[in-house]
């Protein structure tokens, strides 16, 4: 049957259909079979992603043929993302190297990112940022890249996500721009300040850990799960945050399905909750002046926590 397949355009609606019937779960990076099927198809061949429409009639050769194929069988039998697959994605417009070492990069920061965090940072001078737990470091390296002036710390706990985000530092040739740091949280950073902190931390709870679809199954759970609620991790970032920014410092976290539960357990803190063009996606900003100002309700949220872990 798949003798017929012959051009780009015929792998990927082949692709497509194929993943349709097999009922996979895209989230990540593509919501679609089509986005998925593209992005495996192509970059299989070397190609990017906006390659021109009139090259999807471009005939594949036998081997280009196979290895299409044998990656299409991949993604249905073992449920493997399609980045892991390829070892590569695209995120706010940029290619990363992707493989298990960390999360596959997919983060609605990367909205913010690209307006230039307007009008969050609308008259702010930023000179150091920090991207904590950051995984294959992409949304660190993508502040540097849209932001040349920017000196960017990139942290995480992991050896494996930091060998990782150290590859794609070079692989985005911004070595002179972006550190790598390892750091549980703030531990390793002290004495570091900064003036924008951006976080996507894990914060899945362990219920919707334990219902999540196979494809997440490939990633590390230490990038997925924060405790029961998922704010294990946010509430010991808000809790030390404001020592680690400077004066007009500013906050940014991704918390997703979890934002719901922060609100109702710090709600005297105000949260700015940002809409995306897809609409609210659990990202917060926070000022440093909020932070210090409700250091006492976040500390004994935190505390409350760290005594529930012992």
């Amino acid at each position: 049957m798949t003798a017929e397949l012959a051009t780009i355009i015929d792998f990927i609606r082949y692709g497509a259909s194929r993943f349709s019937a097999a009922g996979l779960t895209f989230g990540h990076s593509h919501d679609n079979p089509i986005d998925e099927a593209t992005h495996l198809v192509l970059a299989s061949l070397h190609l990017p992603p906006d390659l021109p429409p009139a090259y999807g009639a471009g005939r594949l050769t036998i081997e280009e043929r196979e290895r299409v194929l044998a990656l299409i069988e991949r993604r249905i039998g073992e449920r493997l993302p399609v980045a892991y697959l390829v070892g590569e994605t695209w995120f706010a417009g940029l290619k990363f190297k992707s493989d298990r070492r960390a999360l596959v990069p997919r983060s609605p920061i990367a909205e913010l990112i690209e307006s230039g965090f307007a009008p969050w940072l609308d008259g702010r001078t930023v000179e150091r940022a920090l991207d904590m737990c950051t995984g294959s470091g992409c949304i660190g390296i993508a502040m540097a890249e849209y932001n040349p002036a920017w000196q960017v710390d990139i942290a995480d706990v992991s050896d494996e996500a930091l060998s990782l985000a150290r590859e794609n530092i070079a692989f985005q040739h911004v070595e002179d721009r972006v550190e790598a740091v390892k750091s549980d949280l703030f531990g390793g950073l002290q004495g570091r300040r900064y003036d924008l902190i951006v976080s996507n931390p894990p914060y899945v709870t362990e219920d919707e850990y334990a219902a999540l679809p196979g494809e997440y199954v490939h990633e590390p759970k230490l990038g997925l799960t924060s405790g029961e609620d998922g704010l294990d991790l946010c509430l010991r970032m808000l809790d030390e945050a404001a020592q680690h920014l400077s004066e007009d410092g500013l906050l940014i976290v991704e918390v997703g399905e979890s934002e719901h539960a922060l609100a109702a357990l710090l709600p005297e803190v105000p949260f700015v909750w940002v809409e995306f063009k897809v609409g609210a996606m659990g990202v917060f900003v926070l000022e440093r002046r909020d932070l210090l100002e409700h250091a006492a309700v976040i500390r004994a949220a935190a505390a409350a926590r760290r005594g529930k872990q012992v």
